[in-house]
């Protein structure tokens, strides 16, 4: 038996009912925006990560290139590791702070480094310039190859070569010994994506 007026409760319970199944679905649906923006920006940040380790391994592999031009260079037409000598800075600019520039210059690289109330030429150097820069493109004075493009470097790597005094104890003050400081610049897949590296190198001869 129905008791009068038990009807009106009905579409009060059904519009109530309503209400809170649209603020599930509502609660549903910012959680889903939420995984899915999540989601997107965890695989951006593993895919900047994979590019930049790309750029890392490139910039290490024109530190090595730099060395091997130092010491060796497999082309011997190109060679010039007879400029790299411990007791000589033939080659290098005079003027603190200037690089040597041009693919067909046999010194295109080599680096005096900026005084030391300037900023270092390897900050205000245009790496990403052509091939005519002071930057040298991997390769270019050893001979070696760089793949690139792709999954890979969008470009070669290149490096430029500063001299500095050598100041450890042993070496005689009335010779003048060098080292070099070299700075690689490495790319990845996008040439935004960049890992400049540093190493101080010391030829034995």
């Amino acid at each position: 038996m129905r008791h009068p007026g038990s009807r009106d409760r009905h579409p009060a319970q059904h519009g109530i009912a309503l209400i809170v199944v649209l603020l599930v679905l509502l609660v549903v649906l910012l959680l889903a925006t939420a995984s899915a923006q999540m989601a997107m920006q965890g695989e951006r940040m593993a895919r900047n990560d994979s590019d930049r380790r790309i750029a890392f391994e490139a910039a290490e592999a024109a530190l090595l290139d730099a060395e091997m031009d130092i010491e060796d260079a497999s082309d011997v037409t190109t060679s010039r590791s007879a400029l790299f000598s411990r007791y000589s800075a033939v080659g290098f600019p005079s003027l603190s702070g200037t690089c040597e520039s041009g693919a067909q210059n046999r010194f295109q690289g080599l680096c005096r480094p900026s005084a030391a109330s300037d900023p270092a030429v390897w900050n205000t150097l245009d790496f990403g310039g052509g091939a005519g820069g002071a930057a040298v493109i991997y390769g270019h004075f050893t001979g070696r190859q760089f793949p690139s493009g792709g999954a890979l470097p969008v470009k070669a790597p290149r490096y430029i070569i500063e001299l500095l005094p050598d100041r450890r104890s042993g070496e005689s003050a009335e010779r003048e010994a060098y080292l070099y400081r070299i700075t690689a610049i490495g790319y990845g897949s996008s040439e935004r994506t960049q890992v400049a590296l540093q190493s101080i190198y010391r030829k034995t001869r």
